[in-house]
């Protein structure tokens, strides 16, 4: 008791930590909010747009963590180079982002404009549950061809948030996030209902509404980063060259390839997982993604924090502070944890409330309520994991990270999905607890690793 105390005594860790973390929650908490009214006006269309615009969802999930990898690592460099005051090479890392955004983006386009049919069919199970599988495929096909148009401006707004984030801008960021998606969401009740004398687009007004908010994000970050540069010097001249030291290169290539790797092999564990769920019919995919969708809505604070942590433990790792990171690391860890078993109380109780704004079928509902009870309890199993990771990258134990996370996604959990769902006729409910609960093991592997304390490195030491 007496360092529990202790622990809610020290205003300086809260300070730091609400300093950097809390416009990350505000805006993550408001987009996931978001997310879910635009959620819920698609599912009042019916179970077929629900599930046509999930299932694109999954595949467009698997891009934008193979680009937020991408995107970090060059961000273990930016915020170390920022802890030691080197504005030139946090320059340098930016350029690079830029360009590994645009390419990502010009490779997505043409896999999801090309494969379109291949990834859709993926998850067309009829199991005869009231839910038409042709018109699920039309609905989704009709979303992502819009969705292809705000793939640049959604990867080069990366590019500008994570170096404000890890520079400790966060305010600017934020503010475009929100303008993103207000804007978002009133387009969506004028383009998905036809309001205001505009067409009532369903499905295809959801996915423009998403389009136009993005570009708007992008020209809000753009406008305003380079109208303040002297709040932030990394964007000084940055496109008067495309210059980058070679010795940064190869850091951030060596580093990158894993992290791309793993988070591409991550996501893409994920969608398969969520695949495996689908063969138990398209209720499970109804259900699969209303329960992401409020799940997510309360998993912000600890997906939050873990960003931060990056940050935080970079920043401290650049500066040398060796030990202080050490110790600030458990003490994210104990206060990402205690808020989000808080969070998951809190998604237990409202899990029998959520269906009801959706127009689904009786057996979607009940499934995800189950799903929501489910994720809630693997809540704080989850947020120790993320801190874990972060932790782990910001000192760039890239290599670890890929054997934490997407190895274990493609050891432990995908191969037992597999199974459960090629050679046993077991139900989705037990299927899926098996699945969720492999988190707890995931998480004793994270205490193992902290604990050594190789992780905590300075990657741009002098000389």
């Amino acid at each position: 008791m007496g360092k529990v105390k202790e622990f809610f005594k020290d205003k300086i860790f809260f300070k730091t930590v609400l300093k950097i973390a809390l416009p990350m929650v505000i805006q993550n908490g408001i987009t996931n909010l978001v997310n879910v009214l635009d959620n819920v006006m698609v599912g009042t269309i019916s179970s077929e747009a629900t599930s046509g615009v999930a299932i694109v969802n999954q595949f467009m999930f698997v891009f934008y963590l193979v680009t937020f990898g991408a995107v970090s690592a060059a961000g273990i460099f930016t915020a170390q180079y920022h802890g030691k005051g080197d504005d030139e090479n946090v320059r340098a890392t930016f350029r690079v982002k830029l360009m590994i955004c645009f390419a990502a983006s010009v490779i997505g386009i043409l896999l999801f404009a090309f494969f379109k049919g291949f990834f859709i069919n993926m998850f067309l199970t009829d199991t005869g549950a009231g839910i038409d599988p042709e018109l699920t495929f039309k609905l989704g096909a009709d979303y992502l061809f819009v969705m292809l148009f705000g793939i640049v401006p959604y990867s080069l707004s990366q590019a500008y948030s994570s170096t404000l984030r890890e520079t400790k801008r966060t305010v600017l960021p934020l503010i475009a996030g929100l303008s993103a998606v207000l804007i978002n969401l009133v387009l969506n009740y004028v383009l998905i209902f036809g309001k205001f004398g505009a067409p009532a687009l369903g499905v295809t007004g959801a996915a423009l509404a998403t389009v136009i908010s993005r570009y708007a994000e992008f020209l809000i970050l753009v406008i305003c980063t380079h109208a303040t540069g002297k709040k932030s010097p990394f964007v000084k001249g940055v496109y008067k060259s495309i210059r980058v030291p070679g010795a940064l290169i190869k850091n951030i290539v060596k580093m990158g390839f894993p992290l791309i790797l793993n988070e591409g092999l991550w996501a893409l564990a994920i969608t398969l997982r969520n695949q495996c769920y689908s063969t138990r019919g398209l209720q499970a995919v109804t259900a699969i993604s209303i329960s992401s969708t409020f799940s997510n809505l309360f998993s912000a604070v600890y997906l939050s924090l873990g960003a931060a942590t990056m940050v935080i433990i970079g920043n401290m790792l650049g500066a040398g502070m060796i030990e202080q990171a050490k110790k600030m690391n458990k003490k994210l860890l104990a206060f990402s944890v205690m808020c989000s078993a808080v969070l998951g109380i809190i998604t237990a109780s409202l899990s029998t409330v959520f269906p009801k704004f959706y127009n689904i079928t009786e057996d979607a509902a009940a499934l995800t309520v189950f799903m929501l009870i489910v994720r809630a309890a693997t809540m704080p199993f989850s947020s120790y994991t993320n801190i874990a990771y972060f932790t782990l990258r910001s000192g760039g134990k890239v290599l670890i990270t890929v054997l934490f996370d997407s190895v274990f996604m493609w050891v432990i959990v995908m191969p037992l999905a597999f199974i459960l769902s090629r050679f046993t006729g077991i139900d989705i409910h037990p299927m899926f607890i098996i699945c969720e609960g492999t988190e707890f093991l995931k998480m004793i592997l994270g205490y193992v690793l902290l604990k050594r304390g190789t992780w905590a490195v300075s990657l741009v030491k002098d000389g």
